[in-house]
C-alpha cells in the first residue's frame, strides 16, 4: 500500500498549483500506524513546515470505528490541514526538511490515504 504520493501524483497536482485558481485546499489524511512515535518526529518537522507555508491544522481525531468498508478501511487518525494553496502543499511536500523526514513517516505508517478537498477560503472550521 503507497503511503506517499508517486510522481504522477504530485505532477497532477503541481500542475493546478500557483495559477489563478489555486486557491485554499484541505488535505483529509487518513493514517494508520505502525509505530506512532516515529510519525511524532516527522508530524514535528512537517508542522514547522506547514507553519512555514501559511498551512494549519483544522482539527485531527482518533478514528475508532469503520461503519461502511471493510479492512482496508481501517485507520487510527484523521487529520484535516487546511493550505492557502495547492503550490504551498507542493512547497511543503517537496521541502529538504520534510524530505529528510520521509524515513519517520515510512517507519511510522503501515497504510495512509490523502485526499484533497476544496474548502471555504477561511481555514477556520464551519
Amino acid at each position: 500500500m503507497p503511503i506517499e504520493p508517486d510522481e504522477s501524483q504530485l505532477r497532477e497536482i503541481a500542475a493546478r498549483a500557483g495559477g489563478a485558481d489555486d486557491g485554499p485546499v484541505v488535505m483529509l489524511n487518513l493514517n494508520r500506524y505502525r509505530e506512532r512515535s516515529a510519525y511524532e518526529r516527522y508530524g514535528a518537522v512537517a508542522l514547522a513546515m506547514l507553519e512555514r507555508v501559511g498551512g494549519r491544522i483544522l482539527w485531527h481525531a482518533e478514528a475508532n470505528e469503520t461503519v461502511i468498508g471493510d479492512d482496508s478501511d481501517l485507520y487510527d487518525e484523521v487529520i484535516a490541514v487546511w493550505y492557502p494553496s495547492r503550490a504551498a502543499f507542493i512547497e511543503l511536500a517537496t521541502s529538504d526538511e520534510v524530505v529528510a523526514a520521509l524515513p519517520d513517516r515510512r517507519a511510522a505508517l503501515e497504510r495512509a490515504a490523502l485526499i484533497c478537498c476544496e474548502p471555504d477560503a477561511d481555514p477556520a472550521p464551519a
